[in-house]
């Protein structure tokens, strides 16, 4: 139970205390409900009895008298407030940020020239579509939004997981989500784009493309919270105390990489487990650990942007790293779970208009509109002018204004003054002058129109950009993406129209979505599309469909849009399940969950039944989790405990889909005969086969289950060729240690044979 640290929030002392981790948490304090041993209703009255309502004779009517159960009905009744209309599921937890290194050159803004200082914040990732009792793994943007209690006020980004947005104009913003969301005649599909409604919306808007291209890659489809990059998606400015402007963009790098799902496995894990990213982000956390990002910007001038062939201020364009490298500048830490999820992550509310002086908007049309809309969106949510005074929301720093009363005032102003200028309070408060917010002083001289500017009007050239610097199972998974969500569109018309889209991006591509959606192809070359695994054919193919670009600063390909190249790999934070039965070897179970440990990786026993095996605690059987919500499988050997998962299907389904989904498999001693008994095993045998050099040319004899036990067998003369496809097999955990942890680390092995 948290203890309450303060009795007053930190914005009523008349000085700040040194900003650090726990600041915030110690605010928050102050409006934490101890626990006690008498139960109360919400006026402080001792309640006899909660359990039986007031009644005239114990068969008699319900009087209206009874007030405790008119308080604690009236209550329950009122619980819900009106859900985001977008980005309504979601999870957040507490941490800080710590900046490394100062941007007084471009700013004065303290949480960014202030070097060490820990800064208190609140992170909340969501989805954009699905309604807030959807689920955590969609094909979907995710809403990647920050709040720092700054010693200046509170600063939010906004931001999303995707550096680019759909449309260039917040005035096309409901259209766009009204596409999206549920076609209201039938309230169907939920948490989908792959609907009519939306592909006829985005066949009509051409500035969408690059976007899409991005929601088509596996970006949508992300492993955990923090394996997805974090972006402000729109330019901003800085201001520095000579009071000259650059333009900055915001970027939040993951520390374990960028790395995601892969389709079928992100369908399942909707089935298996709806909470999948919100139950990691809290397990970890809860279990000691940290989610972590390096925090980065872009910096540049106005001089610079004027130079490109895209224009910054359109927010369907990135600026390539490779024009304007991110600093990174410092590191974002989550290290604290909420304590009420209703009080805190629910009730959060993230304004763009947050910023603190030394900072300032462009005139990015989307930002624009996004800084008018969201208040309205609190006041809608929150029911009062006042959402502001929520805990969650509240700065650290005071709160001196003229502004009173309102639906559920909780802050007490005494005094008769409630204006400015006075004399009756010493014209206080004042204004702060030069030394509050100061908007950049930009020099504006049009005229009035509805109009878009002509460097806004190419639609095509970045898309091809991503689409060159996807590594080609990337452009394969991209491909069966756009396959999917169109064959789930009635419309031919759609279907077609969007075909024609993409061939503006990459005929080779539109070619094999075509193929897919059984029209003809639009490229003189095509392959066979591949199913839930991916197809040599057409891998190879897509490595050879490249466009050429417009719009991408001379580039035809450029730096961190990849999730394949460049990004760290690392086993820290991934999971593997342990497959145990009774006869388990309990010292290879040990040995394994202790490398993983001590590297930051997680394990969790799955046995034939719940409880204790043979000395081990299985917290989940094979009947009620589900190979997709770990990264790897691990077979220990012990005769007979391999002798059981082998007649149990669920065990061998653990090994076919971590195959077929390109996860490691780890099998010791006798649990190699898992993977042989498995539907794999002749796909394991034909591997061996060919990739040994040493063994006959002649076609692999059948697959022997459990006759192939200890050192005897062919998959151990072929240990070394199938470890390069994340297949480790070994005697003993200690001899496997190095290979386990690299295979964990790459996490995928892509171009395995169909299996």
């Amino acid at each position: 139970m948290p203890k309450r640290k303060r009795s007053t929030p930190i914005a009523l002392q008349d000085t700040l205390p040194t900003f650090d981790a726990d600041t915030k948490a110690d605010d928050l304090s102050a409006n934490t409900a101890p626990g006690g041993k008498t139960l109360t209703d919400n006026m402080g009255h001792p309640v006899s009895d909660d359990q039986n309502s007031l009644r005239a004779g114990a068969h008699g009517p319900t009087l209206l008298e009874d007030f405790f159960f008119r308080e604690k009905i009236m209550h329950f009744d009122h619980e819900r407030i009106p859900e985001r209309i977008v980005h309504a599921r979601g999870a957040g937890a507490h941490g800080y940020f710590r900046l490394d290194k100062s941007l007084a050159e471009y700013t004065t803004a303290k949480v960014l020239t202030e070097v060490g200082v820990e800064t208190p914040l609140f992170m909340r990732f969501s989805t954009v579509a699905g309604s807030r009792g959807s689920v955590d793994t969609p094909r979907d943007v995710r809403g990647f939004a920050v709040k720092f209690y700054t010693k200046e006020g509170n600063w939010d980004i906004v931001g999303n997981n995707i550096p680019v947005f759909f449309i260039q104009d917040a005035i096309k913003f409901p259209d766009l989500i009204h596409s999206v969301k549920p076609e209201p005649h039938r309230e169907i599909p939920q948490a989908a784009s792959a609907h009519d409604t939306f592909y006829d919306f985005i066949s009509q808007t051409p500035e969408a493309m690059h976007m899409m291209m991005w929601l088509h890659s596996d970006r949508t489809i992300p492993r955990s919270f923090d394996m997805m990059d974090g972006f402000g998606v729109h330019t901003f400015r800085l201001i520095n105390a000579q009071g000259q402007a650059h333009f900055v963009k915001y970027h939040f790098k993951p520390v374990l990489g960028a790395h995601s799902l892969v389709w079928d496995e992100a369908q399942k894990i909707a089935g298996k487990d709806a909470d999948f990213h919100r139950r990691n982000m809290w397990d970890t956390i809860d279990q000691g650990g940290t989610l972590e990002w390096e925090f980065g910007v872009q910096v540049f001038s106005e001089k610079q942007a004027a130079g490109w062939d895209f224009d910054v201020l359109d927010p369907t364009k990135i600026v390539p790293e490779d024009l304007v490298p991110v600093q990174r500048i410092g590191h974002i830490v989550l290290n604290r779970n909420p304590d009420n999820y209703f009080s805190e992550t629910e009730q959060v509310a993230f304004m763009p208009t947050n910023i603190v002086p030394g900072m300032d908007f462009s005139n990015d049309p989307l930002l624009q509109g996004r800084t008018f809309s969201y208040l309205d969106t609190q006041l809608s949510r929150l029911g009062s002018p006042n959402w502001n005074e929520l805990p969650i929301n509240r700065p650290l720093t005071p709160v001196r204004n003229n502004q009173r009363d309102g639906h559920m005032r909780q802050t007490i102003n005494p005094g008769r003054v409630a204006y400015f200028p006075n004399t009756m309070a010493a014209n206080l408060p004042a204004p702060a002058g030069a030394h509050g917010f100061v908007s950049y002083p930009e020099q504006m001289r049009d005229t009035k129109q509805r109009a878009r500017a002509n460097s806004f009007s190419d639609h095509y050239g970045q898309a091809k950009l991503f689409w060159n610097s996807m590594t080609p199972v990337e452009r394969e998974h991209i491909a069966k993406s756009w396959a999917f969500e169109l064959s789930m569109c009635e419309l031919r018309d759609l279907r077609l129209h969007m075909l024609d889209h993409l061939e503006k991006v990459n005929e080779t591509l539109a070619s094999q979505v075509a193929i897919a959606l059984g029209e003809k192809p639009r490229a003189p070359k095509t392959a066979k599309p591949g199913g839930a695994q991916d197809s040599a054919d057409e891998v190879a193919l897509l490595a050879t469909a490249a466009s050429k670009t417009t719009a991408s600063g001379k580039l035809q390909k450029a730096k961190a849009l990849s999730q394949q190249d460049g990004q760290p790999k690392l086993p820290k934070g991934r999971k593997v399940a342990i497959l145990i039965a009774p006869g388990v070897n309990v010292a290879q179970v040990k040995a394994v969950q202790a490398e993983l440990a001590a590297a930051g990786a997680k394990s969790e026993l799955v046995g034939t039944h719940l409880g204790m095996i043979d000395g081990l605690e299985a917290k989940k059987t094979l009947s009620n989790t589900d190979p997709v919500l770990y990264d790897a499988v691990m077979v220990p050997g012990g005769a007979a405990s391999v002798q059981a998962l082998v007649a149990r299907p669920e065990a061998q389904n653990f090994v076919v889909e971590c195959y077929r989904h390109a996860k490691p498999i780890f099998a010791l001693a006798e649990g190699t005969e898992l993977l042989t008994a498995s539907p794999i095993g002749k796909a394991l045998k034909a591997m061996g086969v060919k990739a040994d050099a040493k063994a006959p040319a002649a076609k692999a004899a059948p697959v022997q289950n459990l006759s192939e036990v200890a050192g005897s067998g062919w998959l151990w003369n072929s240990a070394a060729s199938l470890k390069a496809h994340g297949i480790v097999a070994g005697h003993d955990a200690g001899a496997t240690k190095d290979d386990m942890l690299k295979a964990l680390a790459e996490h995928r092995f892509w171009g395995r044979p169909v299996a």
